[in-house]
């Protein structure tokens, strides 16, 4: 049993496809099959249910499928750290994040990062909170700030979660326009009464402020429906509606203005998901420590953001 053979049964089991799992590996199809067949012949038993234009996982594929991934990163961490003790200033760190977390405690962190770790090559994957999950527990990303939405891993996969942020859902409105209301925080009713800009619905901020304004017996129409964040912020600017949004995406934005709603209050936590069961490399473990200070000094600048870090 070899490392490339544990790395073709990986991208099989998780595209459920040879041709596609040899395109991503860049392996001929052949070679790619033999590997699998050379391992179930070692391991004396099928990992596969081969039939026409589907492919499935045995129970003895099932059974070696969370080791495997657990293997793999473990050789990874293993390979990244025998480079920096040898004196090799470089790395990899892989980090997931929510589109909203990007705009912020992200940018910050990963500039903060570069700064002092600049031979250390830096990749981003933005995806949902459940979408990060999974690519967590097959080594795909290092590490994954997430939401409580995220759900449970992978039977087999030992998750660790580090709550790191409170963050309260806020009304903004444009800066360059009256206030929405007089008063210091808004209601649901209220706000439903206003031209509202929503999310497209695959944004899990979607599906809780429109569950929040079901359980008050709201039916607000939008002005737009639809728009991702970047999007939302610009109409917002623009005059075109409100919108509701996590605190943290509105810090360094002038041309917005926020206020903090009444009943209910809607928050979301932010923690920072990682494998357990495996040791992290140097320069994955260098950001963590980045992200943890960053979270706590972006705590610092908005009361609607509340520090969950211990110490």
């Amino acid at each position: 049993m070899n490392l490339e053979q544990l790395r073709g049964f990986v991208e099989v089991a998780r595209l459920g496809h040879f041709t596609r799992a040899s395109e991503s590996l860049h392996l001929a199809q052949p070679s790619l099959s033999r590997q699998i067949s050379t391992l179930e012949r070692e391991l004396g038993a099928e990992l596969f249910h081969r039939a026409r234009g589907h492919i499935a996982l045995t129970s003895a594929g099932e059974t070696l499928l969370p080791r495997a991934q657990r293997m793999l990163a473990e050789a990874e961490a293993i390979k990244e750290e025998m480079g920096e003790l040898a004196g090799i200033r470089r790395g990899r760190v892989r980090l997931g994040a929510p589109p909203t977390l990007c705009m912020s405690l992200v940018a910050e962190a990963l500039a903060a990062f570069h700064v002092a770790h600049p031979g250390v090559e830096l990749q981003l994957a933005e995806a949902g909170s459940r979408a990060l999950v999974e690519q967590v527990a097959v080594g795909a990303v290092d590490m994954a700030l997430i939401t409580e939405s995220a759900g449970p891993p992978p039977a087999g996969v030992s998750l660790t979660r580090m709550p790191l942020l409170a963050e309260e859902l806020v009304v903004v409105s444009s800066a360059s326009q009256p206030p929405v209301s007089t008063a210091s925080a808004i209601g649901l009713d209220e706000l439903a009464t206003l031209p509202l800009i929503v999310f497209d619905e695959t944004y899990e901020l979607r599906a809780t402020t429109d569950a929040a304004f079901r359980s008050e017996g709201l039916e607000p129409v939008p002005v737009l429906a639809g728009a991702e964040m970047d999007a939302v912020l610009r109409f917002v600017e623009r005059g075109l509606g409100v919108a509701v949004v996590p605190a943290m995406v509105l810090l360094d934005r002038p041309e917005l203005r926020s206020m903090r709603l009444s009943h209910p209050m809607m928050t979301r936590t932010v923690s920072l998901a990682h494998r357990s069961d495996v040791r992290p490399a140097i320069a994955v473990s260098a950001m963590r420590k980045v992200i943890v200070a960053t979270a706590v000094e972006v705590a610092r600048r908005d009361p609607a953001i509340t520090s969950l870090v211990e110490g």
